[in-house]
């Protein structure tokens, strides 16, 4: 508990940073919408004039950008963006950070198992998250109540919104599995980017020539807001493959640690 709790104040200025910042993205984004919902047809002659696979790499949608859930769901798609790189950044600095301040050799002359630091390390950032989400619900949910111009339905704004915990997921034991296989990590934020901006291009690549096989690489196609708007439910197979994925991530995370030689300073 006492490394839980130490560890959990170690991210409590990046989880504040990271949660103002998805605020006030989503509040930008969605103060737009009034003006933006007045001029709606003059915005989608304008959409028209671009290239269908420019727009889909967009994510825009000319049938449904103008209603509150379809201009949500495309500036959803830069929010998520954001907090992929939060998560990306927990998990490769979960056990990387021991090795680059120097401690990881003190850390394991504490009374405590690798199983049960890898524990207390993942349960936190997890909770980071977890707060994250919580806190950019809450604002976003306000948010679009008071810009609205027409009735919504709040089913399908909480399923497009609980995504970003989703991919959130994906990327945090993506960057666990990482931060456990690498001798040294001397920055993690290159990583992050580099990583996370990698699947997000291979996702717009994906909308642009069509490919669903192509959907099964990246997070940021498991759920498409088109799709839940249309139909009020996930696509189950991409669940299924995120799920697996986490799993497998995981559990090869607790046995690289268990058996990786922990260098002294």
């Amino acid at each position: 508990m006492n490394m839980f709790l130490h560890e959990l104040k170690a991210y409590r200025k990046s989880t504040i940073t990271w949660t103002c910042s998805l605020i006030a993205l989503t509040v930008l984004f969605l103060a737009m919408f009034p003006a933006f919902s007045k001029e709606a047809e003059t915005f989608k002659e304008l959409m028209e004039g671009f290239p269908e696979p420019v727009r889909k790499a967009l994510g825009l949608s000319v049938d449904s950008i103008s209603s509150i859930l379809g201009f949500y769901s495309y500036a959803f798609l830069y929010i998520t963006l954001c907090g992929a790189i939060q998560a990306m950044n927990l998990g490769t600095s979960i056990i990387s950070k021991e090795v680059r301040e120097k401690t990881a050799d003190f850390l394991l002359t504490k009374p405590v198992t690798r199983t049960q630091i890898m524990t207390s390390k993942l349960l936190a950032a997890l909770t980071s998250l977890v707060i994250t989400n919580v806190a950019y619900l809450t604002a976003s949910s306000v948010m679009v109540s008071i810009v609205k111009t027409e009735d919504y339905s709040y089913k399908i704004f909480f399923m497009i919104s609980i995504t970003l915990f989703f991919v959130q997921l994906f990327f945090l034991a993506l960057g666990v599995i990482v931060s456990v296989a690498a001798s040294k990590i001397k920055s993690v934020l290159p990583i992050s980017l580099g990583t996370v901006f990698a699947f997000f291009i291979i996702g717009m690549l994906a909308s642009t020539i069509g490919d669903d096989l192509i959907r099964y690489i990246t997070p940021f196609k498991y759920f498409d807001a088109n799709y839940i708007i249309k139909n009020a439910s996930y696509e189950a197979i991409f669940i299924i493959v995120e799920l697996g994925f986490i799993i497998v991530a995981i559990a090869s995370s607790y046995y690289v640690y268990c058996k990786k030689d922990i260098h002294a300073v």
